[in-house]
């Protein structure tokens, strides 16, 4: 099964991207096919599996980004199909979108689940200045969530006012923009000094989660790219 709509991905233009206000984002749905990302949202790995997160102290006074994390890694006991998924991720085909939309020759990826439980939230930050930007895949759906509970990620508009490193609250911005997060919906965004963003607290059933798989494409270190380029000349010499 091909997970990625590479339609979807082709129609996606990189100048909207750019262009977008307060800064470059985009919120496509069915980036995924229907058939894959039912798949993946039926197969989404046991909360067993996840580490807690909650209560602790973010730099800058920024308030705790309570939630539980699991990071991808090969020997994951999840189902197949998210392995199946992740090596689409590597695959040219994504890469190359990624390449395009953020006008850059190379990066690269992390990858991670969170899963947020009812009252927690994700304050107003910057990511950390490393990231080239995220691709966030929302995995619920109008079968498990409903919409009055919360979830939905928030791009804010500072006006430029804020410096990276503070901790603003979300009623010091002039704007908030709620995307859809629900239903094959997924959020790109990219990382620069005024991308502001954050959750605010839902408000669901106890047995349920907000979820997410998160793609964190990261800037190649200068360091990096040399010893790649290094080991490129040995191999033709």
């Amino acid at each position: 099964m091909k997970f990625l709509a590479e339609d979807k991905l082709a129609a996606l233009r990189s100048d909207e991207f750019q262009r977008a206000a307060p800064y470059p984002w985009l919120n496509p749905t069915g980036i995924l096919s229907e058939a894959g990302y039912r798949l993946l949202v039926e197969h989404a790995p046991d909360p067993a599996l996840f580490s807690g997160n909650f209560g602790k102290v973010r730099r800058y006074g920024q308030a705790s980004h309570d939630r539980y994390v699991l990071d991808y890694d090969e020997s994951l006991p999840i189902d197949p199909c998210w392995h199946e998924f992740v090596a689409e991720l590597y695959g040219p085909v994504y890469r190359d979108f990624v390449c395009r939309l953020f006008g850059v020759r190379g990066f690269d990826m992390r990858l991670h689940w969170h899963y947020t439980p009812d009252g927690c939230s994700v304050s107003p930050h910057c990511d950390a200045d490393r990231k080239l930007g995220s691709h966030i895949f929302y995995l619920n759906t109008s079968d498990d969530w409903r919409p009055e509970w919360g979830g939905q990620t928030l791009i804010l508009d500072d006006g430029g006012r804020f410096r990276p490193r503070s901790a603003p609250a979300f009623e010091d911005f002039d704007r908030q923009i709620a995307v859809a997060s629900m239903d094959n919906h997924s959020l790109i965004f990219a990382r620069v000094d005024h991308s502001w963003h954050g959750v605010r607290p839902i408000h669901c059933p106890a047995d349920c989660y907000r979820k997410a798989f998160i793609v964190v494409f990261e800037k190649r270190s200068a360091l990096l790219g040399a010893a790649r380029q290094l080991g490129l000349k040995r191999s033709a010499g």
